[in-house]
């Protein structure tokens, strides 16, 4: 597999890994920016990171969304590497697809691998925590291996506390990834003792606190991509148990819950990260000089600008509709078509953009239903949600986007030939 250098492409080989739709950018080194990284006007981020700042009577909360492909992974990379979070917090970041399952997650599976993951990484890094608070622990270890004798087959019994509490930890976050049958044995057995798994993270949490004179703040990557019938009981059925550790996270939620009525409870912790507006509301025609120009970095960071046209920029843009994912979905379309392209011109022209925004489109048609296109023309139409419950799944899909200001949606720009198609066929 090719490792991306972080360098402007000179060629399409190049050009083509650098524009990875799933590519969350880490930072340099002493938290530098990532040479890809591009700031985005009004970035909700910044808010983020003040709010985390801010004196708290309690370690915080915060649920963060935005749509696929926004660049919430990112972001995520940016804060734990924030010298000033740094200062006043001990990060512990991680994606939750390495230690569950997604497709069957459980709020007890999420709790598992923030206290395992704050204990591993503080102890990966060198971190000693104090012999009474180990003993604790691996009395809770103990309890835990006597009612789930699946989890050790026997193989920790002679080691030192603090190897068997790294094993416990990591076997528990492998079993409840990859074996069924442990899993449900284990969320009974937590079921029955939330309290004391609870217990066992704010003891580490305290015991990092101790330490380090810094509050651990648990960053938890990919819950956003969960579904959305998943989430809700863990976001809304056990919010209040997700809420008690006392350390500051900042859980990734789906942007499908910002639709729900269960979702009123959290919304005022909540941060959106929007796409790149393009047009004023009801304006299509009117551009957005800065959501324009953040994309043009965006490409030109990636690939020389030799490489493409001007006008296949500005299009390309503005079919992206501010997505930076569709940006390089669109890109990756039309790198493949000047490739091949017979006129060996070496360079992305408008046709090439235009037969990837077709082929894009050609994706919607074969999954949107009817119901659904009536759905996206009224949005188009009203820039407004009429059926929040029903759209979900559209912005879920990116086939409807949200935009900030005053909270507005349009509809994703490749399917506006698909949407005129609808409009023509209707009976006059």
């Amino acid at each position: 597999m090719t490792e991306i250098e972080y360098k402007v492409a000179s060629d399409f080989d190049q050009a083509w890994l650098n524009l990875e739709l799933n590519l969350p950018l880490p930072p340099g080194n002493n938290g530098a920016p990532n040479p890809f990284y591009v700031d985005r006007p009004d970035n909700p981020a910044a808010r983020l990171e003040k709010q985390l700042l801010l004196p708290q009577s309690e370690p915080p909360k915060y649920f963060f969304s935005g749509h696929r492909g926004c660049g919430k992974s990112t972001e995520l990379y940016r804060l734990a590497a924030n010298p000033e979070i740094r200062q006043k917090y001990w990060p512990v970041h991680f994606t939750i697809r390495e230690y569950a399952d997604i497709n069957d997650l459980d709020y007890k599976d999420i709790l598992v691998a923030v206290g395992g993951q704050m204990y591993n990484q503080y102890r990966a890094q060198g971190g000693k925590l104090k012999g009474e608070l180990l003993k604790e622990l691996d009395s809770w270890r103990g309890n835990l291996v006597q009612m789930v004798t699946t989890l050790t087959n026997g193989r920790l019994s002679d080691m030192e506390i603090g190897a068997r509490l790294d094993a416990l930890f990591a076997n528990a976050s492998l079993k409840i990834k990859l074996e069924p049958k442990t899993r449900t044995e284990l969320r009974q057995v937590f079921e029955r003792d939330i309290t004391g798994l609870i217990n066992v993270i704010n003891l580490i949490a305290t015991g990092i606190w101790v330490k380090e004179k810094r509050i651990p703040l648990v960053l938890i990557d990919d819950l956003d991509k969960v579904d959305h019938e998943i989430a809700i009981p863990i976001f809304h059925g056990h919010r209040e148990t997700m809420l008690q550790p006392q350390c500051a996270i900042v859980y990734t939620v789906s942007s499908s819950l910002f639709y729900c009525i269960e979702f009123e409870a959290i919304r005022s912790q909540a941060i959106f990260l929007p796409n790149i507006k393009l047009h004023p509301k009801g304006q299509p025609d009117q551009d957005n000089p800065d959501g324009y120009r953040t994309l043009q970095e965006f490409i030109f960071k990636r690939m020389r600008p030799d490489l493409i046209d001007e006008d296949a920029v500005k299009l390309v843009s503005s079919m992206s509709g501010g997505v930076f994912r569709e940006l390089c979905r669109l890109m990756r379309g039309a790198i493949i078509r000047a490739m091949t392209d017979t006129d060996k011109e070496g360079k992305i022209n408008k046709e090439h953009i235009e037969k990837a925004a077709t082929e894009v489109r050609g994706e919607y048609r074969r999954i949107l239903t009817e119901e659904q296109r009536r759905i996206l023309f009224s949005i188009r139409q009203t820039n407004q949600l009429a059926h929040p419950d029903k759209t979900a799944p559209l912005l879920q899909i990116l086939a409807a986007l949200e935009y900030n200001d005053d909270t507005w949606f349009d509809v994703h720009p490749v399917l506006g030939v698909l949407l005129e198609e609808m409009r023509e066929n209707e009976p006059a």
